[in-house]
Formats: C-alpha cells, sequence, structure tokens
C-alpha cells in the first residue's frame, strides 16, 4: 500500500477521500466501545460518517460499501493512516475488487490526513463530544445521527477551500477560495454525471436545515441521557 503525502491532493477529482475512525471510548481505551469512522472528499469537502459497532476490518470493510453507496460520485479512492484496522489483507482485496486506489499516509504524520483530521473535530467531536459510548441503544441513535449529519453537513454547511499559500519572511499568507458547500461543489464539477447532480437536486429540494438541526439535537439529548 503506497504512500501518499498532503502535497499530492492538488487538482483531484471527486472520489478521492481521506479516511479515519474516532473512538467514543471517553476516557479509557480499554474494552469495547463504538467507533465513527469519517471519510472526507478532497475535492468537494463531502463528509460521510459511519458507525462501526465493532473495531475491526470486517466493520471497515462493510462501512465502505455503506461509503459507496451514500457518496454523490464513484468512489475512487481512499487514504489512511498506519492503522491495523485499515492496513490489511481484508480492506486492501476489497479495493482491488471494485478498482479503489489504496495509499495510506506517512507514520505519525497527522498533517498527511488534514482533510478528515479537521472534520473529525468539527462534525464528530463538535456534535457527538467525548463521552464513552458501548450500547445497542446509543449505537441506534449514533447511526440516525449520522444519517441527518449527512444532509445538514455536505448540503447546507458551507465550507473554503485553500487555494494559494505563501512565505514572506516570518509571515505565511494565505488565501481561501469562495465558501460554498460540498453539494454545490458537487454540482460545479465537470466530472460528476448529469443523472447525480438531477438525484442531488432532488434530494436538496425534500430538505429543511431548521428540521435537520432539530432533529440532530433532539437525538443529542436521548443520547446524553443514556447511562454508559
Amino acid at each position: 500500500i503506497p504512500i501518499r503525502t498532503f502535497t499530492e491532493w492538488d487538482a483531484v477529482k471527486p472520489g478521492f477521500v481521506e479516511i479515519d475512525l474516532v473512538a467514543h471510548c471517553g476516557e479509557s481505551v480499554a474494552g469495547e466501545y463504538l467507533n465513527t469512522l469519517t471519510a472526507t472528499d478532497i475535492a468537494t469537502g463531502w463528509t460521510e460518517c459511519l458507525l462501526l459497532r465493532q473495531r475491526n476490518q470486517l466493520a471497515v470493510e462493510a462501512a465502505m460499501g455503506s461509503l459507496r453507496q451514500r457518496l454523490p460520485f464513484p468512489l475512487l479512492g481512499i487514504d489512511s493512516d498506519n492503522d491495523s484496522v485499515f492496513i490489511n489483507a481484508t480492506v486492501n482485496r476489497y479495493c482491488g475488487k471494485h478498482h479503489i486506489t489504496f495509499t495510506r499516509s506517512r507514520p505519525w504524520k497527522k498533517n498527511d490526513q488534514a482533510w478528515v483530521e479537521q472534520k473529525n473535530g468539527a462534525i464528530v467531536r463538535g456534535t457527538i463530544g467525548y463521552r464513552r459510548y458501548t450500547s445497542p441503544a446509543a449505537a441506534a441513535l449514533l447511526e440516525s445521527i449520522h444519517t441527518d449529519l449527512h444532509a445538514y453537513v455536505n448540503f447546507f454547511q458551507p465550507v473554503q477551500k485553500l487555494v494559494e499559500k505563501r512565505r514572506d519572511g516570518a509571515k505565511i499568507y494565505k488565501r481561501y477560495d469562495v465558501a460554498q458547500t460540498p453539494y454545490q461543489r458537487t454540482l460545479a464539477d465537470k466530472s460528476v454525471t448529469a443523472l447525480r447532480k438531477a438525484r442531488l437536486l432532488q434530494a436538496h429540494r425534500q430538505l429543511n436545515p431548521a428540521q435537520l438541526r432539530r432533529q440532530i439535537d433532539g437525538k443529542l439529548k436521548q443520547l446524553w441521557q443514556l447511562p454508559e
């Protein structure tokens, strides 16, 4: 599985994603607990959160199947860290079978996974928090919250992308593009088919961001009341 660095993601088309795990383990990694697999598309910022009830390669393989169904474009490549839950024959074989390019970051180089790491903090930790979750009830609520986040984040939360970075002596100057939602970036991309764009437009017309936010907040209250 070859190594890819953050500098190799320039001008990539939709379908190449970074993936990472967020552990819902509280203050201890002992025992079994739930995990969220976060996947972020580099070109559009489209982000999916998928629950893993067990932390193993078969669960990751199943999540990859769900990811392919949720993305509004074909999954062309994944880039992970060097966690053994990703770097194994099962996931590598799955990628080969479905013609998915599989790369990994350099060990101990968090910046190689900068895009998905940012979403881990802003979306998963920012929404779910840091409590420990282990029960089937928590799993059901987390899966439902992730489904709502799929619509709320991708259709209604605009993001900016860095387009230029330069150094002038001791100062670093950064220039960003106009903020757009992942949905808008996907519609604007010429590599996404007209049929997929039509499906996105139809889905967008059926969504209400205020209602989605109320649903997420209501489910979070239930989650935080569980006796985990």
